[in-house]
């Protein structure tokens, strides 16, 4: 029963601060496209985000990645403009496009990524080229 017990209260504290880390820092996550395989791993607050297999951009405020893949694009710079809001400036991992857009966070686990000027968001996909939709709907991971 003890064990029960102790089980139970660990889980809960736990779950406590899982959602105390994430109040307050909407910019601090994991956020993930299934349909596109992509993802953005953030931390706009601290930027000490290094892209694995590529530490010689060293420390930055994040990266979109492809999953099973190497390529990305890095965010040089992000400009948090609210709680909800964010400016990020982005380059491909070979420097050659670049573009500006905007993360919003929708609700707690919901954030949309819009491209407003520069270069299309692109990926590799099956020995080709993907371009990625305008704006991409990205969702949290717990």
């Amino acid at each position: 029963m003890k064990k029960l017990l102790f089980i139970l209260i660990t889980y809960h504290l736990s779950l406590i601060t899982s959602f105390a880390q994430s109040e307050g820092t909407p910019f601090r996550a994991y956020l993930y496209n299934n349909e596109y395989d992509v993802y953005l791993k953030i931390n706009f607050y601290d930027e000490d985000i290094s892209v694995p297999g590529q530490e010689l951009y060293g420390k930055l405020p994040g990266y979109l990645g492809k999953k099973n893949n190497s390529f990305c694009w890095v965010i040089t710079a992000a400009d948090v403009k609210d709680d909800k809001t964010a400016t990020l400036s982005l380059i491909n991992d070979y420097g050659s496009e670049d573009l500006t857009a905007t993360l919003t966070q929708k609700n707690d686990s919901t954030y949309i990524l819009k491209q407003e000027k520069g270069s299309t968001l692109k990926v590799p996909k099956n020995g080709k080229w993907q371009k990625l939709p305008k704006t991409l709907e990205l969702k949290r991971r717990p």
